[in-house]
């Protein structure tokens, strides 16, 4: 509990909070942490045959890549054609070469960051998969006050410190 209070307090002073998208990432967590139960359970369990994380990765990302594909293109694909008109009106870009090395490049970082999300799953349970994955939120905010000089205000640097305050205690639970 501290963890996300510490998280969502963090988040919430940020300069470009915006609610709808807030929402969207808690929908995201809870689907990512539903999937890494139910990885967990495949990874673990005697009735379904054992699979390694390197394949349930496979099998994951075929079963994502099945559902996503026509709800993008439902929702998205009218939309396309608009942004590479305009990415190829300034300055001449290549809005097809463009978008695909952009979207190599995003696909192998997400590939590589997916294997070692579930090479982690495989060695830890899925409460502190959990844990992990919030601190990295955490990390995410301090980076951009780094990076991109974000004003800090007492409210973020409480959330923050709660935060991480919560991850070890956490550990410490753990532990014991």
């Amino acid at each position: 509990v501290p963890i996300v209070v510490g998280v969502i307090i963090a988040s919430a002073t940020e300069v470009s909070f915006c609610a709808a998208g807030f929402l969207s990432a808690m929908g995201s967590n809870l689907t990512f942490q539903s999937r890494n139960v139910l990885s967990k359970f495949v990874m673990q369990s005697e009735d379904v045959k054992k699979m390694d994380y390197v394949s349930l990765l496979g099998v994951v990302t075929a079963v994502s890549a099945a559902l996503a594909v026509p709800l993008a293109l439902v929702f998205e694909g009218s939309s396309a054609p608009g942004a590479f008109r305009a990415l190829s009106a300034r300055g001449g870009i290549d809005a097809v070469v463009l978008a695909g090395k952009t979207l190599f490049y995003a696909s192998v970082c997400f590939q590589l960051y997916q294997q070692l999300s579930f090479s982690v799953l495989e060695r830890v349970s899925p409460v502190t998969h959990s844990v992990g994955n919030s601190l990295k939120r955490v990390v995410i905010i301090a980076a951009s006050v780094i990076v991109f000089r974000n004003p800090v205000s007492a409210t973020n640097i409480a959330g923050t410190a709660l935060a991480i305050a919560g991850v070890v205690w956490y550990g410490r639970v753990k532990k014991k």
